[in-house]
């Protein structure tokens, strides 16, 4: 929808001011190359967080593993964030039906918020999606069997998806760390979830030469 001549004077006074930049026009709803699904290793939240973690999360006689933080729209570089015109509050019930996968409301709704409204989709089609682009990857079976503390290094992460994800490339992922454990697998898919390569996430990835992997269940 064209936005109206005085809404364009107005932007043109803002960016003359410099109170807005070019960037952030930029940051429209469906205008992005390709999106990033980052998956958290749900013990090293529980055992970080200490007495701040989400109880439905991490008090569970179930404890999670791999769990989705978000699926984001990116540009080649960057990504573009809280776009405009988009609605942005969401239905609960879209939160409800996203537990087993996602199992923080707040994060459901921040994660809508700051990225499924450049997704150009409406919130029902957004997260959708991002249980469709959970679905297609296969978790490797050591993770699935992990029950007690161990240490890896991030390249030996990043073979063991790619060995369980036909198709998933080297420079199409990165293994991320925090206070030496580990924390997500970000993997890149097109717009219609297939693998690609990402050189800009796979620079990003962890830059030590191995970390603390996290049982389910430690706090």
């Amino acid at each position: 929808m064209a936005l109206p001549s005085r809404a364009w004077l107005k932007i043109f006074c803002l960016l003359a001011s410099g109170l807005i930049s070019t960037a952030t026009l930029a940051d429209q709803p469906g205008e992005f190359g390709f999106y990033v699904l980052s998956l958290s290793w749900s013990p090293t939240y529980c055992k970080q967080e200490g007495k701040a973690v989400n109880p439905y999360q991490c008090d569970v006689a179930d404890p999670y593993r791999f769990v989705v933080h978000g699926l984001w729209p990116q540009y080649e570089r960057g990504y573009p964030q809280s776009c405009p015109g988009m609605p942005e509050r969401i239905d609960r019930r879209i939160a409800v039906d996203m537990e087993d996968i996602m199992p923080s409301h707040s994060l459901v709704f921040h994660q809508w918020r700051k990225h499924g409204t450049c997704s150009g989709l409406d919130p029902e089609d957004y997260f959708g999606l991002t249980r469709r682009a959970y679905e297609k990857i296969a978790i490797p079976g050591v993770f699935k069997k992990l029950d007690k503390r161990g240490k890896a290094a991030p390249a030996t992460v990043e073979k063991a998806f790619r060995l369980a994800n036909p198709g998933l490339q080297e420079d199409g992922m990165a293994v991320t760390c925090d206070r030496g454990e580990l924390e997500e697998v970000r993997i890149c898919l097109t717009k219609d979830l297939a693998f690609r390569s990402c050189t800009a996430v796979d620079r990003a990835g962890c830059r030590s030469d191995s970390f603390e992997v996290p049982p389910p269940g430690a706090r």
